[in-house]
C-alpha cells in the first residue's frame, strides 16, 4: 500500500470486538512508511489506546474526517528511524 494511495478499511458493519482485531491484523500488514484509512460509523477513539498498547510507538493517528454520522483516520506504521516520520 503505497503512502501516496491509502487504502481504506471499513469497519462499519463489524462488531465492536472485530473492528479492534481487523485494525491491529490490517496495521501488522503495513510496511513502514505506509499508511490506511480507517472508516467508522462512531468514534474509533478507543481502538487508538488498543493499537498503541498492542504496537508502542508504531502508529500515528490523524483524524481526516470527525463525524457525525462517517469517521476517517489515518492511520501511519511510523518508520523505525525517526528522522523518517513525515
Amino acid at each position: 500500500m503505497p503512502p501516496s494511495a491509502p487504502n481504506a478499511l471499513d469497519v462499519r458493519p463489524l462488531a465492536p470486538p472485530r473492528k479492534s482485531q481487523t485494525v491491529l491484523a490490517t496495521f501488522d500488514r503495513l510496511d513502514e512508511g505506509e499508511a490506511f484509512i480507517l472508516v467508522d460509523d462512531q468514534d474509533p477513539m478507543t481502538l487508538r489506546p488498543f493499537l498503541e498498547a498492542e504496537r508502542p510507538g508504531e502508529a500515528q493517528w490523524a483524524y481526516l474526517r470527525d463525524g457525525p454520522y462517517v469517521w476517517h483516520v489515518r492511520i501511519l506504521r511510523c518508520p523505525t528511524d525517526p528522522s523518517q516520520n513525515p
